[in-house]
């Protein structure tokens, strides 16, 4: 896209949680790769932090853990998620989603709203990406889709993965799924700029990050492609390194 990077600022003026939700997460118009996301979540790993004002992230991760925070750069994505928490009038119907995930539903919704004990503002460029916040080292960290959205450069990338490994005790897990070679990505009628990332690139700013990786694979399917031209996805599974 043309013109300066659509920052922080940006986002938190522009960017309508409705309008993202209804972009990238409404199935009724066939078949997606955020459908199949849904069906095939991420096994073996889940996070006490992640981004993103949906749910789908926590659904494994719910059987796992007990206390769960979601995160998010946005006032409104923050209210987004709360509402659905608290059962409020006006609340995003997640109903669609969890059925096309879950075989028990509603018992899932449930177990949800019951380990997630809090939402918070995050910052990844930020040195303590919760501030002001400050909470106990996580045992997992899950990021989809959204660093490659929140960060200017390559530089400012593996800044933002040191940040988030510092949210982590040693051993704990990073999960991230990155969309590669993505410059831009649009939300409703609106243009965001990303950065391009190549796989390489990802990989190594993620074990310059303090991680050793433990899966990597890599899909040419693009994610999006209608909303957000890019070359495919990775996803990466990464433990981080003891201390000294």
């Amino acid at each position: 896209m043309e013109g300066s990077f659509t920052g922080g600022e940006e986002h938190q003026k522009n960017l309508l949680p409705r309008d993202y939700l209804a972009t990238y997460y409404s199935f009724d118009r066939g078949p997606s790769l955020e459908a199949e996301m849904l069906r095939g979540p991420p096994r073996g790993h889940s996070d006490r932090h992640r981004h993103g004002p949906t749910i789908y992230q926590v659904l494994a991760a719910c059987e796992s853990f007990r206390d769960i925070t979601l995160s998010d750069f946005t006032d409104r994505n923050w209210e987004e998620l709360e509402m659905w928490l608290k059962k409020e009038p006006g609340a995003y119907d997640w109903t669609p989603v969890l059925r096309l995930a879950c075989d028990q539903w509603q018992e899932k919704e449930e177990k949800v709203r019951a380990v997630v004990k809090r939402v918070l503002k995050c910052d990844a460029n930020l040195g303590n990406p919760l501030a002001p916040a400050v909470l106990p080292p996580a045992d997992c960290v899950l990021t989809l889709l959204a660093m490659e959205c929140a960060c200017c450069s390559l530089d400012a990338y593996r800044t933002a993965l040191c940040n988030l490994a510092s949210l982590l005790k040693p051993g704990g897990h990073l999960v991230t799924t990155v969309t590669l070679r993505l410059t831009s990505y649009m939300v409703g009628k609106r243009e965001f700029s990303c950065v391009a990332l190549e796989k390489e690139e990802v990989e190594q700013a993620v074990l310059d990050a303090g991680f050793d990786i433990e899966q990597f694979l890599h899909s040419p399917t693009c994610y999006s492609a209608t909303n957000a031209a890019n070359a495919g996805v990775c996803f990466i599974v990464a433990r981080k390194k003891p201390g000294p």
